[in-house]
């Protein structure tokens, strides 16, 4: 049988696989991606006691490997009575790696608004919950969309991690199709070509709907 023959049997389920992995990655977006502008915003209070916690919490989520943090939430929890299923472990542990990461970027993006329209708004007499509602995180939020589409892309990549935990997604079906047909060129071959051409759509459209002049703040700061 060659190889198209073989990517012609495969696909259908390759294809299940692949709604399992989108799936994975938009829940783990849910969760990391409000939770790292949560921590993001920490990082820039002033208030240390409550900044240095978080800055230390990031950067363990930072330095730990997304397949230990997987581990533990699939093997470690449960020895404190906290079990689910495969997949919310790796929504959890994925989750938790994104939050990680994006809030650095977001942290990025607020850091880029320019420090006179802080003065500005405190001129004004903004509290600092409408600063950050009406100035700043709006432009913030602009300049970090082309990183975070990054960062989401390597999340996609990284769902397949959840391969280790038996969550059928994309690499996991590919795994089992070629344990069976012993064909782990054809099966990886179409596995990797079905993460890429998701990957490069993904790039595509980015380059496509945002400019880089979306990464300029949209209020210029005052002389």
């Amino acid at each position: 049988m060659s190889m198209v023959e073989e990517w012609r049997e495969y696909l259908p389920d390759f294809l299940d696989g692949l709604g399992v992995t989108l799936q994975l990655t938009g829940a783990s977006l849910l969760v990391g991606l409000p939770l790292g502008l949560m921590l993001a915003l920490a990082m820039t209070t002033p208030r240390a006691a409550l900044r240095w916690p978080v800055m230390v919490l990031v950067e363990l989520g930072r330095g730990a490997p997304a397949l230990v943090v997987l581990y533990f939430v699939y093997y470690g929890l449960p020895q404190l009575s906290l079990t689910w299923s495969s997949f919310t472990c790796a929504t959890i542990a994925l989750g938790f790696t994104t939050a990680a990461y994006t809030a650095d970027i977001f942290r990025a993006g607020i850091d880029s608004i320019p420090a006179g329209q802080r003065e500005a708004c405190q001129a004004l007499g903004l509290s600092h919950g409408s600063e950050l509602r009406l100035v700043i995180l709006p432009q913030a939020v602009r300049v970090v969309i082309p990183p975070l589409i990054g960062f989401c892309i390597l999340l996609y990549q990284g769902t397949s991690l959840a391969f280790a935990v038996s969550v059928p997604e994309l690499l996991s079906r590919a795994y089992n199709a070629a344990s069976i047909t012993y064909q782990f060129t054809a099966a990886l071959t179409l596995a990797g070509l079905v993460y890429a051409a998701i990957s490069l759509a993904a790039v595509a459209l980015m380059r496509a709907r945002w400019p880089r002049r979306a990464a300029k703040p949209a209020i210029a700061e005052p002389a």
